[in-house]
């Protein structure tokens, strides 16, 4: 993690100069990140020894509104370096009987919290940019490989040429070794972020093609490769990634591309119950 003053500077507050008591919040944020970003302000006030309304009077010196945004904007400059032990740690205080509900609750405000953030026009962009594309490259390694071949499976009922990159690095820079400038590359990624996901954005960048990046914010690395960015929350409550968002938002991405194609769409799907008929791919009703 960062000194306190290289915390400050991420936060564009170098030019700030803290009182005592400030610096001491800041101090404790940096040498126990891990856990200061989730406390509440009067938890953090009792960790450092100050008053709970000192922590709140620290948020608004640095130029915010209440502690809230300033813990939103910690917690985003953290969330990526949060090992899995660490991760772990987060949820080992949550109690057996109130898993079920914490994690469900997590989820729920995770979709809210990305529709609330979400730039319809944006969207709407990378949905033109995928109609336009002669090849569609979907990325997502690790954790983001199930997102990646879930989005890969949909796409080709609805594209010709859909490329899922999925499996393991070894593999990636071959797969997509032939991307074009009439190419669109898909790259997603979450915390903690695949450096091969970042190097493969940047090769077909450099390559002519068109980058867009399934994130979770305006500070994660992707933003960097790609030519526009969505974000969708992924905040967890233990070490497992929390997808439900992401997955909803290419669902999104999904529905939105099928109705702007939705004869050619129609008619392949036509076809496809034919061929699923005759070689019984799903279970006949009648015979249920």
């Amino acid at each position: 993690m960062e000194s306190t003053q290289d915390l400050i500077s991420l936060l564009n507050l170098s030019g700030k100069k803290l009182s005592k008591s400030h610096r001491r919040i800041a101090e404790y944020i940096v040498q126990h990140y891990d856990k200061a970003v989730f406390m509440t302000a009067a938890a953090l006030g009792e960790a450092v020894g100050v008053s709970e309304s000192t922590v709140v009077r620290f948020a608004m010196a640095l130029g915010y509104e209440g502690y809230p945004q300033l813990q939103h904007s910690l917690q985003e400059l953290v969330h990526h370096r949060l090992t899995a032990v660490q991760r772990f740690e987060m949820s080992s205080d949550i109690r057996q009987e109130d898993v079920l509900p914490t994690v469900l609750k997590a989820d729920m405000l995770n979709i809210r919290h990305t529709v609330e953030g979400m730039n319809s026009q944006a969207f709407a962009d990378v949905v033109e940019r995928l109609l336009s594309a002669q090849s569609i490259y979907v990325l997502g390694l690790r954790s983001a490989a199930p997102l990646a071949q879930f989005f890969g499976y949909y796409l080709h009922f609805i594209f010709d040429d859909v490329r899922v990159v999925a499996s393991g690095t070894s593999d990636v820079f071959e797969t997509i070794s032939r991307i074009r400038k009439t190419d669109v590359l898909v790259g997603i990624s979450f915390p903690r972020y695949s450096t091969r996901t970042l190097e493969a954005m940047r090769f077909a960048h450099q390559s002519g093609a068109q980058v867009i990046g399934l994130t979770d914010g305006p500070m994660s690395p992707l933003n960097r490769e790609a030519d526009i960015c969505l974000s969708a929350r992924t905040d967890m409550a233990s070490f497992v990634d929390s997808l439900v968002a992401p997955l909803s938002l290419i669902n999104a991405l999904l529905v939105a591309l099928a109705l702007k194609k939705k004869d050619d769409l129609n008619r392949h799907f036509e076809k496809l119950e034919g061929i699923w008929d005759a070689y019984s791919v799903y279970i006949n009703r009648e015979n249920q």
